[in-house]
């Protein structure tokens, strides 16, 4: 994926976007949060309606060849505004509040429809209304609760804190297509095809426990983290305190060390992106023999798995060391996080005040957001999150024709074509291992606008005025449809996005892409618009997800899916070398005195961008069939092309949004994405960029991987 600004979970996709209610649910919200569309907005973000690139985004005082991000975005940055109840904005706002303005038509009419009980509108138009119905929210919100804390509280063995652990069991990760790679609940479940076995699907198990962004807000000993600790810990206090529960700075402070010991366990996000070190399958007698300490069988008996016979855990170490911890930590803390776990995640269906105390936490102290959205954007938001596919089905009928359906495969057609030319043109490769890239290639299921058929929601009940209800409710429903497809063939026709998301995706287990009707639509695809603009904005997304085919991680998975090297020893090192280059190109952007980006970390989907402008770079010049690009302005095509890829990165970030990203994303902020150009060398004739510019590479520095 490609991340777009903002904040805290991750996607394997063109963009990562923020909840702005983190707290609808972490459980919820983990698995799907990609699909929110929220915290990026603002009218003036970019041009709405006319097509190409935005010239009065730019500032022209800016050489190019010395920030071109600046160059391209610089005007757009000096007259944004972020607005109290934003942590970031960008250009893909545009799409971002149109599809939301979208879906809010979706649900209004549902609303309005009295659509009959059981229907998708009747769950649309009650789920919507039971997040509105604040009264309601007030009067059954902390009767919902207590029975589950009540349950807490009456742990008194280690078989009864197993059972309960395994009753936190969610289907909340997703290493692959939205690398989020843990969880709050001590481990998470991902259930995709096998590794091994890639015509079924299989569990997978992630490591989990905290609350905090990742390991480095626990671990990290520089000054704005600490001082987030410290905020963080009267944050869960208060939480106990509003809930109601007896000395609230005491578990607070148990909370606190337990999920700090159990940071100290997890894998960095550069290690568990490592797909190498994931493959490990386990059986029901290995995690007593290989993580002692958790009562396993009856852990996995109130998962509802205990007749699974293999498991594939994703961070063995992890595993090894949070079930070390249910042994040696007390059991009264193990018991306060699984109390406060449960009081966060379900905080907007139990009261006002919990709901407005995390965003006081998640939302303002972590990153700088002073004001909610307004609550009907928050519940149309949830609605489409919850009901993906239920709303995704009236969205396509109402907002995706036909013709730009086929006017997007089009396009995505050509970037094939143009990824295919590049692959066999590469020198550097064996025969061999280049025989099997067109072979992938070849097999890429390449999916546009929305699936060819729709997830059911029949089992999901939804109540007009339980909202606490409703969230449970929806966990288990989604919990359930997961494990019941563990050992089934694959469908590899399935998608994991929703129409309405402003995103795109590559699935590594599937060799496939999907990409959503919502991002199909200017000012990132006009079929009307500069085929310039076009190849440099939708194509170069387009290109990315192509790219993740053959990335970090992608190259070890081959056409079927299964993880297999299909290299030789002389072309992976090559692939190592210049990768690695790449890596530490990123190693020198320094967005603050105290941290620069991360190369590793953020490695897969430099590689995206950089192989994805190249692709679009050379299907935009195809599309010529030899002729000149118009100018606009005085910008010839190239520049527009390059000028359209900076411009898709525009943003405007708060700092503490901003670090976060940098500490907890594998997608590098949009400023330094947009400086990928540097490693193309069409870019430097369009734009007259010379050794003495301080963005020049030499030809021999230059990153080129496909």
């Amino acid at each position: 994926m490609i991340w777009l600004e903002t904040i805290t979970y991750r996607t394997k996709s063109i963009r990562r976007i923020h909840h702005p209610e983190r707290h609808l649910m972490t459980f919820l919200t983990r698995r799907i949060l990609p699909l929110i569309l929220s915290a990026l907005a603002a009218t003036s973000a970019a041009q709405t309606t006319s097509t190409g690139i935005s010239i009065p985004n730019m500032d022209p005082a800016v050489r190019p060849g010395d920030d071109f991000y600046l160059y391209a975005n610089g005007g757009y940055i000096a007259r944004t505004k972020l607005p109290a109840d934003r942590s970031s904005i960008g250009v893909f706002s545009v799409l971002a509040d149109r599809s939301s303005e979208q879906v809010a038509s979706i649900i209004n009419d549902a609303a309005k429809s009295n659509a009959p009980a059981g229907s998708n509108e009747r769950k649309i138009a009650d789920l919507y209304h039971s997040y509105m119905d604040t009264a309601a929210i007030e009067s059954h919100g902390l009767t919902a609760l207590k029975p589950h804390l009540d349950a807490i509280a009456a742990i008194h063995t280690p078989r009864e804190l197993a059972h309960a652990l395994g009753l936190t069991l969610r289907a909340d990760v997703d290493a692959l297509n939205f690398t989020n790679f843990h969880t709050a609940n001590i481990f998470g479940l991902w259930v995709a095809p096998s590794f091994n076995d890639p015509e079924h699907y299989a569990p997978y198990l992630l490591q989990g426990g905290i609350q905090l962004p990742n390991r480095d807000y626990y671990l990290d000993d520089s000054a704005p983290i600490k001082i987030i600790r410290a905020k963080y810990q009267n944050h869960v206090g208060a939480m106990f305190s509003l809930a109601g529960l007896t000395e609230p700075d005491v578990r607070a402070a148990r909370v606190v060390a337990l999920e700090t010991a159990i940071a100290k366990q997890h894998l960095s996000l550069a290690d568990s992106e490592d797909i190498h070190k994931a493959n490990n399958p386990w059986h029901p007698a290995d995690f007593t023999a290989k993580a002692p300490g958790l009562d396993w069988p009856e852990f996995f008996r109130a998962a509802g798995l205990d007749k699974q016979t293999t498991f594939i855990v994703w961070q063995p170490s992890a595993f090894t060391g949070e079930a070390a911890l249910v042994a040696s930590q007390p059991l009264e803390a193990w018991k306060d996080l699984l109390a406060y776990h449960l009081i966060e995640a379900y905080s907007p269906g139990i009261s006002k005040a919990l709901a407005d105390e995390t965003f006081f936490f998640f939302g303002t102290a972590l990153t700088g957001a002073t004001e909610q959205r307004p609550r009907n954007i928050r519940g149309d938001i949830l609605v489409s999150v919850v009901l993906g596919d239920p709303v995704g089905q009236l969205y396509v009928k109402r907002f995706f024709s036909p013709e730009a359906k086929a006017q997007a495969e089009a396009l995505v057609a050509n970037l094939i074509a143009a990824f295919r030319a590049r692959l066999e043109s590469i020198t550097w490769m064996a025969s061999a291992t280049k025989k099997e890239a067109i072979t992938k290639l070849g097999t890429l299921k390449v999916s546009v606008g929305y699936p060819d058929h729709w997830r059911s929601y029949t089992g999901y009940d939804v109540s007009p005025n339980n909202l606490f209800t409703n969230f449970w409710k929806f966990g288990l429903f989604d919990y359930h449809y997961s494990i019941d497809r563990i050992g089934k063939p694959v469908d590899r026709k399935e998608w994991c996005m929703t129409p309405q998301t402003v995103n795109a995706v590559n699935l590594p287990l599937n060799n496939g892409l999907n990409f959503p009707a919502a991002i199909l639509q200017p000012p990132f695809f006009d079929p009307k618009g500069p085929a310039a603009h076009n190849y440099g904005a939708i194509g170069t997304v387009i290109g990315h997800e192509i790219s993740h085919t053959f990335d970090s991680e992608g190259a070890a998975f081959d056409s079927m899916g299964r993880v297999r090297n299909w290299w030789t020893p002389e072309d992976l090192a090559h692939f190592n070398t210049v990768t690695a280059a790449l890596a530490a190109q990123f190693d020198t952007y320094t967005p603050f005195p105290d941290l620069h980006i991360k190369g590793r970390q953020t490695l897969g989907e430099n590689i995206a961008d950089v192989a994805g402008v190249a692709a679009a770079y050379d299907a935009f010049h195809a599309s010529l069939n030899g002729a000149a690009a118009p100018k606009v302005g005085d910008f010839t095509g190239d520049q527009q092309f390059f000028i359209a890829f900076a411009q898709n990165w525009g943003s405007v970030t708060r700092d503490g949004a901003l670090r976060q990203q940098v500490l907890s994303d594998p997608h590098a902020p949009g400023q330094y994405r947009a400086l990928t150009v540097r490693n193309e060398d069409g870019w430097y004739p369009a734009f007259d960029i010379q050794p003495t510019d301080k963005l020049y590479l030499a030809p021999n520095d230059r990153v080129r991987i496909w």
